[in-house]
């Protein structure tokens, strides 16, 4: 007998056929994956790779990915965004600690991200938005440079452009004006993308905003290109020939502050070689010398052993050197200090970092901390900040003192020029994060402020990569990561001031009440709309 099938036994349909359910959640992953992806291709325009231009794109999809959405999403857009840049960008954190404290440090600065990409969204229906929206960007790297602990500026965008064609702009008004710029002109390339999309689909062609798109793209450019005079090598007040000492450290790691003695007599091993050359005619004889950071953690002032192994290599080079030292007083904070060292008279002056960073050279919250990783307790004793700016008369040349960490602080560097510095040293000790991208980060900053400040730029660091920078941001020499090296060159002396220097944080407080502006406007808009809608 043949069975028959009533309709409860004939198959059903499903509800939603599985192509259409496939479409819907690409569509609804399209902003968040687009937002991380924008976050990670500004990550890729950061040193060492030389892909500068990558931030324009980066900032063209996060423009689109924000455009329209409400302060919510952007929020949540931005943090995807924010985690994208930040978690590859500053892994280098977590190279001998593990990667609670770098993950922990992302997801503290991601929330800056996102409250600024929150901002971002709220002025993106107003006219002219990318000008209004690039504002914005400079208002959280603004607030994210100076809030917590003294702020953390790591990943300004600015930082990532020193082969770029807007580093000009540094000149002008500084990382803040550098940064405004590539940004304006990323979200001007989605505007115009955006216009063409519309003429497309519907023939009109939009004027306010082909204006807007056109204006965001080719004012930062040409205000690029106006700004090239500004940046010069030429020599002011004659020239200096330099030596930068690179000892190397014995082994990679937290423990090289173990290895104290042998760091500092490979600095001095280094000197004395560096003197040999000279003598043998292989060498220029150096004005003035400089070693890195921590290049004698023995205290000099209280250990006479480590006070001879410095006083003999200083006197065989015959020139005036700066030593980093750590410098242990019985009571009271560690200090991390810069040592001027005479070859005749010994030390003459000090230069003690103002700025020393938090859970590296001191642990706030310290108990808190240590449920979450024991190693701050390596760090046993606090550092202590100094209160003096750093400029030192080396063989008639003033020279100006950033070490390490203060090199990413406008206003660290900006004091040592208006304090009269020719020429900028920064001093630094990257031992700790072995070969990760955080040397060649660095040495980006050094070349941006070189051209911010058109002042040449000596980076002396333990364990590499050293480098020698003229007034225009190119470098002369540089050394190898964890190789010994002395690099010796002769670099123009500079006295006049940038605009930039000039200005000081002016340029960047406009820029901020450009943000305050959009967002206020942004406000009374909304405000207006609820009661209308009432």
């Amino acid at each position: 007998m043949s069975a028959t099938m009533t309709p409860a036994d004939a198959p059903t349909a499903p509800a939603t056929a599985p192509g259409r359910g496939r479409g819907r959640w690409l569509r609804r992953s399209a902003r968040p994956g687009a937002a991380a992806l924008s976050g990670v291709l500004l990550f890729l325009s950061f040193p060492p790779r030389p892909l500068w231009w990558l931030a324009l794109p980066g900032f063209a999809l996060l423009g689109w990915t924000l455009r329209g959405r409400r302060p919510r999403a952007g929020f949540g857009l931005g943090y995807l965004a924010g985690l994208g840049f930040l978690m590859p960008l500053l892994v280098w954190t977590g190279a001998e600690v593990g990667p609670v404290p770098w993950l922990a440090l992302v997801a503290a600065e991601g929330l800056f991200v996102a409250a600024t990409c929150l901002g971002v969204a709220a002025v993106s229906r107003l006219p002219a938005w990318p000008v209004f929206a690039a504002a914005v960007w400079i208002l959280g790297e603004a607030a994210r440079a100076r809030v917590p602990f003294g702020g953390f500026p790591w990943g300004k965008i600015a930082f990532g452009q020193a082969d770029g064609v807007f580093l000009p702009l540094a000149a002008v008004g500084g990382t803040p004006v550098l940064g405004f710029a590539v940004a304006l002109c990323g979200f001007g390339l989605y505007e115009a993308a955006r216009v063409a999309a519309a003429r497309r689909a519907t023939g009109a062609l939009p004027r306010g905003p082909l204006a807007a798109a056109a204006l965001s793209v080719s004012v930062p450019v040409t205000a690029a290109l106006a700004a090239l005079p500004l940046v010069s090598d030429t020599a002011q007040d004659g020239t200096a020939t330099v030596a930068a000492i690179q000892g190397n450290v014995p082994r990679l790691g937290l423990d090289f502050n173990a290895q104290r003695r042998a760091v500092l007599d490979n600095h001095a091993r280094r000197t004395a070689q560096l003197a040999a050359d000279v003598r043998a005619g292989k060498a220029a004889r150096p004005d003035f010398v400089l070693w890195p950071e921590n290049s004698s953690d023995l205290d000099p002032y209280r250990n006479d052993d480590a006070r001879r192994v410095i006083d003999e290599a200083v006197r065989a080079i015959g020139a005036p050197t700066v030593v980093g030292a750590v410098l242990t007083p019985e009571t009271g904070p560690l200090r991390n200090t810069l040592i001027q060292w005479d070859p005749g008279r010994g030390p003459v002056a000090t230069y003690d970092k103002r700025h020393v960073q938090p859970f590296g050279e001191y642990i706030p919250m310290r108990s808190f901390v240590r449920i979450f990783n024991k190693d701050v307790d390596r760090v046993s004793r606090d550092f202590g900040p100094g209160d003096k700016v750093g400029v030192f008369d080396l063989a008639g040349t003033r020279v100006g003192l950033v070490t390490c960490y203060e090199a990413a602080f406008d206003w660290a560097v900006r004091d040592t020029v208006t304090h009269g510095a020719r020429l900028i040293s920064v001093p630094s000790n990257n031992a700790t994060f072995g070969r990760s991208e955080m040397t060649y980060q660095q040495l980006a900053m050094s070349r941006v402020r070189a051209v911010e400040h058109s002042r040449s730029v000596v980076v002396p660091v333990t364990s590499g990569v050293s480098a020698i920078i003229r007034p225009d941001g190119t470098i002369v020499d540089r050394s190898a990561l964890f190789t010994p090296d002395a690099l010796v060159a002769e670099v123009p002396l500079r006295s006049s001031l940038t605009p930039a220097t000039r200005l000081g944080t002016l340029p960047e407080a406009a820029l901020l009440a450009l943000a305050a502006a959009g967002l206020g406007w942004t406000a009374v808009a909304a405000v207006r709309s609820r009661r209308a809608s009432r």
